[in-house]
């Protein structure tokens, strides 16, 4: 095989490999991608989202997921690593191994400086063909700012955006209200000029 030649995986493979590995890898058009670790503030707003969205669905049949969480897209072979996702009713999973989530109703994806385009981009026109999902959450890092795509009757998604400290963010998919200054609970900006 030549350098310019990849290797691509099928799903089956992939999870054979994933589940024995000891870092993680995205599964995108059959190639397996390596991931990078994430910086404190990126840590830091995963977290406290998660946090966030556990205390609110204490009692009721919705489940929230870390990193660790695989979710598979079946109709374009996307296997990813959400940074939270959460899913209201019984959840589905691929197998018996309970460790790739089928049905999303709400993916949350904090940006990081190497992966924002594809988390804009690719990445969401693969959540896309979740029929499941309902919303795409993405958080910036480094600027109190996060958009909330909904998923619309018609095929369509809506976006609404929130900077103001003060604000609540409503997430419909889970009906939960999320404050913003919880999300960014503890995180430092960089100062201008500052280098990430």
């Amino acid at each position: 095989m030549s350098a310019a030649e990849k290797l691509l995986y099928s799903p089956d493979h992939y999870l054979e490999l994933e589940r024995a590995a000891q870092t993680r890898h995205a599964l995108i058009h059959g190639e397996m991608i390596g991931m990078a670790g994430a910086s404190e503030p990126h840590v830091l707003i995963a977290g406290n989202i998660l946090t966030e969205l556990n205390i609110q669905l204490r009692g009721r049949q919705c489940r929230v997921y870390g990193s660790d969480m695989k979710v598979a897209v079946a109709e374009t072979g996307l296997y990813t690593y959400p940074d939270v996702v959460a899913v209201c009713g019984e959840p589905l999973f691929r197998d018996g191994s309970r460790d790739v989530l089928l049905n999303p109703s709400l993916i949350v994806e904090v940006l990081s400086p190497s992966t924002e385009a594809f988390d804009r981009g690719a990445k969401f026109a693969h959540y896309r063909r979740l029929p499941s999902l309902r919303e795409y959450v993405l958080i910036a890092q480094e600027e109190m700012r996060v958009e909330v795509y909904m998923a619309v009757d018609d095929g369509t998604w809506s976006l609404r955006e929130y900077s103001d400290p003060n604000a609540e963010v409503p997430l419909t998919s889970v009906n939960v209200r999320l404050q913003l200054a919880e999300a960014y609970r503890l995180v430092e900006f960089p100062s201008a000029g500052e280098q990430t």
